[in-house]
């Protein structure tokens, strides 16, 4: 069972379905019921406010959770008495996405690179940090969450840090990470039975607009993945195994990304998250020859075998952008979904209904992601674009550019 909505569960339960597992949603937000649907059940919070009595009725072995935010659920803890098994880490093992200062404590704790970072409860403390520390920083919130009141704000100034810092909401305080620059990757492991399994490396296009311009949107406008078991360039190795030690200790199973910008030919960790995510996990899914077997016994806490499909050696997602986007202020009406021909390769709807005559209509802003994969890096993003140039929404946009910066790994 998927706990959430739109394209993640979309996407997530396909892959799994067409390899053979029995898929259903419990929806987590109040939008993207439609494409769930699509690969199994689907039941709502309103008739269900608790996933719990349906996991039993259902017979469901494992769920994976969109956000981590289902721990703070009413039904949490009886989720976890269930004994059903959860793909996330639990408990203290969550706390190295969670809170952003712990993961700067265990970097520090096991000699692993970090940005310089201060946390600060109001303006006041901000502005002085600035003074003493006159450099951009990044603002991000101190708790990670969907619904934090401060989403990523990525100065590249001090006089941009000011500004910001003049405006941001400080209900939960703000963490300021030192920034810099723009050479980011990330590296996406399985964590079972004590062990660190190599997926594989990934780039997020997390800026709104073509030549990484714009600001960084909510979620990333595209990615790509290269197969990695065997850790090419390094990230695990310099950033994820080295805290084994904690991982046994916090007896975390479950997925572990690692996201790091590269200065001074040295990788420094910008965060960690336990979520496979949106832009990735689709890829991964499809990569792994028994993905619905890696993540049950991910979840179980058992001794991993891994094996990947021959050839799908690198993939590129895209997402379909609608009116406004990034700029949630902006809402516009619903507007006809058209496809100018069959889906050559995976699409994934988000926020889309189905109206009773069959055609589609978007609803909000992500409007669908899709994905290509293949032998080689040009082939996997030729691919994904076939598929995105089929999709018509009026006042929608895509990045034309996937692929031709920020990868290898290390630049920009």
């Amino acid at each position: 069972m998927i706990l959430g909505v739109g394209s993640f569960a979309h996407s997530i339960g396909a892959a799994l379905a067409e390899g053979g597992a029995t898929v259903s949603t419990y929806f987590t937000r109040n939008y993207g019921f439609f494409p769930p649907s699509l690969v199994g059940k689907t039941f709502s919070r309103e008739a269900h406010p608790s996933p719990v009595p349906l996991l039993r009725d259902n017979k469901i072995d494992v769920v994976l959770p969109q956000s981590i935010d289902w721990a703070t659920q009413p039904w949490a803890d009886d989720l976890l008495k269930s004994g059903v098994g959860i793909f996330s880490p639990v408990g203290e093992a969550m706390r190295i996405e969670r809170e952003r200062d712990f993961a700067r404590e265990l970097c520090a704790k096991y000699k692993i690179p970090f940005p310089k970072s201060f946390v600060a409860s109001n303006r006041i403390e901000a502005e002085k940090i600035l003074e003493k520390n006159p450099q951009p920083f990044v603002i991000k919130n101190p708790l990670c969450s969907p619904t934090s009141p401060v989403h990523t704000i990525l100065c590249e100034t001090v006089a941009d840090t000011r500004a910001w810092l003049r405006n941001v909401n400080y209900a939960e305080g703000v963490f300021l990470q030192e920034y810099l620059g723009r050479a980011e990757a990330g590296h996406i492991v399985l964590v079972s039975d004590g062990e660190i399994h190599s997926l594989v490396t990934n780039q997020e296009y997390k800026y709104a607009f073509n030549g990484n311009q714009g600001i960084v949107a909510g979620a990333p406008l595209g990615g790509l993945v290269e197969r990695d078991e065997h850790d090419k360039y390094g990230l695990a190795r310099e950033l994820i195994h080295p805290l084994k030690p904690w991982l046994r200790a916090s007896k975390f199973n479950g997925p572990l990304q690692v996201t790091a910008i590269k200065r001074g030919g040295k990788w420094h960790v910008i965060e960690y998250n336990i979520r496979i995510g949106v832009t990735s996990g689709p890829m991964i899914l499809r990569m792994l020859r028994h993905p619905a077997k890696a993540i049950l016994q991910t979840a179980r806490n058992k001794k991993l075998d891994l094996s990947f499909e021959d050839g799908l050696n690198f993939g590129c997602s895209l997402t379909l952008a609608g009116y406004g986007y990034p700029f949630t202020q902006v809402r516009g009406p619903q507007l006809p979904l058209e496809l100018d021909g069959p889906m050559v390769h995976d699409a994934f709807w988000n926020e889309v209904i189905r109206n009773g005559d069959g055609s589609l209509r978007a609803t909000g802003q992500r409007i669908a992601d899709v994905i290509g994969l293949a032998p080689t890096l040009n082939e996997a993003i030729a691919k994904a674009y076939v598929n995105i140039r089929r999709l018509r929404v009026v006042g929608s946009y895509y990045r034309t550019d996937i692929g031709r910066s920020l990868w290898p790994p290390g630049e920009v």
